[in-house]
């Protein structure tokens, strides 16, 4: 029932709200200790309650359980043309008379009026103000406790709600503070806090029934009443929330914090609201928001608090760290398993978004960037899928997978060689791979094709070389630009990286550093990378350095320091610069040593340093 204030008592009042220890006179107090707070979903309609002002933390544990809405909060049996019938019995529902009523001992020693303490879990609306003595164990529940300034019948009617509210009979409820309240106007009382409890109260009890309208209504009535009073606030922001008034809700539930920066349900909603809000109105959103108002230092509960100890925060950081991880695995579990299901429906397009997902979130799971690399294959993106089998060899560099899926992408490039080295790869591992077996045998005749196309008209000559006493100037070359041995021969002039690397292996295989420096020496540096990208191993790389080392340094030191700049930046040089053993490692520490030492050059001793930290 609405009730029909007079006048004077009608005008809004400036009223001085001052701190008073012990004094927790709304009937919030009561109810919301044993309900389990939530976020209020945007397409929920929360409805409401009265929680426990003890704690910080509790007061943040403001959220409602959910009860069926009536529409959008503005209809229904409480809608304001049914308002003067609510004394008349219309909402008589669960309960019958509340002088009857018989609660548990936990129950009734918490409905008792001053018997909670701050910091306690009382969950029945009931007036904690008055100071009223505690109910006896196993006694029936006092509904006669004053409350506040109430008078004794007044008193009562508010005593029955609270208790009718505990047991979840809002109807009930509702109409026992509706009689509170009329009966408050007809004997013309003095105590605006009183009167802004019954309403909250009532507003509560509208909440729950999903009555947003005139939940909105009696809080209004209560904050005009006691101004920045918190829970008519957080009442009316879940109202308004549920009929989508979106920015008067971000006011209020800005203005809840403003009062306790504790309230994590009013966090939450304010981080939901902003993304709505910027969804409907752009990037101007604020610009459109009613002003929020500032609340006084005096109104600020969390300023009276002790902020927390470090000791706290450290648990609190924490448990959100342990919260962010368990959250990431299981986001990334399920991505994986749903790219793993569209790999086996064959969408590889759909697979490919799941992985990189994955990697977002787990950019060390080598697993996954093979799985990506089939994808990249079944969508004949090869470069990708390159990249991605380089990126699982630098995590595993024994993975059989990455090289086997490496040498398809590398065939899709048609760059056998590589192809083919990758597959020898994969069989040396497991000789039992027929797949990989298969392919090779292919490749190899595509090898083949593809140097019979690329070899000059003329066939070359191969001249022997001798190797006399690691005297450079014993071995002489020909006329043609080749070295001669006793029974090898070395191109010194090769064309293509095929003609490289026999050139290259037959100065290894003799151990001649003097013909590899000479063929160093005849090979453009920024050439090589190409030249060995399809046959670059540890043994190779050693080998390169000793030659540089020993016999082209002390000739040309530039040409050292050119070549060394682009050897790095060779395919799968990273990969293989991990595999290296002790011994070429001390090679390539000697030679940049000795190079740094160089005093001719075009170089400076910090440029071979930072060049000296993509090798060491």
């Amino acid at each position: 029932m609405r009730e029909n204030q007079p006048a004077q008592q009608r005008k809004s009042k400036k009223i001085l709200i001052q701190e008073i220890e012990g004094r927790e006179d709304d009937s919030s107090k009561e109810t919301e200790a044993q309900q389990t707070s939530r976020p209020v979903q945007p397409s929920e309609k929360p409805v409401g309650g009265e929680e426990s002002s003890a704690t910080p933390a509790e007061r943040g544990n403001m959220g409602n359980a959910q009860k069926k809405p009536q529409g959008r909060g503005d209809g229904g049996p409480h809608s304001e043309s049914n308002n003067s019938h609510h004394h008349g019995g219309h909402w008589r529902g669960k309960g019958g008379s509340a002088d009857k009523y018989k609660v548990a001992q936990e129950s009734k020693e918490k409905v008792a009026n001053g018997s909670s303490k701050r910091g306690s879990t009382a969950s029945a609306p009931g007036d904690q103000s008055s100071g009223g003595n505690g109910t006896p164990s196993g006694a029936t529940v006092n509904l006669d406790a004053p409350c506040g300034a109430l008078p004794p019948h007044l008193s009562r009617l508010k005593n029955e709600g609270n208790l009718l509210f505990k047991n979840g009979q809002f109807a009930d409820a509702l109409e026992k503070y509706s009689q509170a309240i009329q009966g408050y106007t007809d004997a013309g009382l003095e105590s605006p806090d009183d009167l802004g409890v019954l309403y909250s109260n009532r507003a509560a009890c509208y909440l729950k029934d999903g009555n947003s309208q005139d939940c909105i209504q009696d809080c209004t009535r209560a904050l005009e009443l006691q101004p920045f009073s918190l829970k008519p606030l957080l009442r009316r922001a879940m109202a308004y929330e549920s009929l989508e008034r979106y920015r008067k809700a971000y006011v209020d539930y800005k203005t809840v914090l403003q009062i306790d920066i504790s309230v994590q349900a009013a966090h939450d909603s304010v981080n939901r609201i902003t993304r709505l809000l910027i969804e409907q109105d752009g990037t101007e959103w604020r610009e459109k928001l009613p002003e929020i108002p500032l609340v006084p230092l005096a109104a600020q509960q969390h300023r009276r608090e002790q902020p927390p100890s470090a000791e706290v925060l450290q648990a609190r950081a924490q448990k959100a760290a342990r919260d962010a991880e368990r959250r990431a695995e299981v986001h990334f579990t399920a991505a994986k398993q749903e790219g793993n299901e569209f790999v086996k429906k064959g969408q590889y397009q759909e697979a490919l978004g799941k992985y990189t997902e994955c990697l977002k979130l787990k950019p060390e799971e080598c697993a996954i960037y093979t799985n990506r690399a089939l994808c990249y294959l079944k969508l004949d993106r090869f470069t990708e899928a390159r990249q991605d089998c380089d990126s699982a060899l630098q995590l595993e560099p024994t993975n059989k997978k990455a090289f086997y899926r490496r040498a398809l992408a590398n065939k899709g490039l048609k760059d056998y060689l590589a192809c083919s080295s990758d597959l020898q790869e994969v069989l040396q591992q497991d000789p039992n791979v027929q797949e990989a077996e298969k392919e090779l045998e292919e490749v190899t005749v595509l090898l083949r094709q593809s140097l019979a196309n690329n070899s000059p008209a003329k066939p070359r000559k191969t001249v022997p070389i001798t190797e006399v006493d690691d005297d450079a100037d014993s071995v002489v070359p020909n006329s043609d630009g080749n070295r001669r041995g006793d029974d090898v021969s070395i191109n010194l002039r090769p064309t293509n990286a095929y003609d490289f690397g026999q050139s290259l292996s037959a100065a290894r295989c003799s151990g001649n550093a003097a013909a590899c420096a000479e063929l160093l020496a005849s090979t453009a540096p920024e050439s090589l990378p190409r030249f060995l990208s399809t046959q670059l191993d540890g043994q190779t790389v050693g080998f390169i350095m000793q030659a540089l080392d020993s016999h082209l340094l002390e000739k040309d030191p530039d040409l050292v320091y050119r070549h060394l700049s682009h050897l790095h930046t060779a395919d799968r040089f990273s990969v293989v610069l991990m595999l290296l053993e002790k011994d070429e490692r001390r090679h390539m520490t000697q030679l940049f040593e000795h190079l740094a030492a160089t005093e001719r050059g075009g170089f400076t001793r910090h440029d071979v340093q930072n060049l000296a930290n993509k090798y060491i």
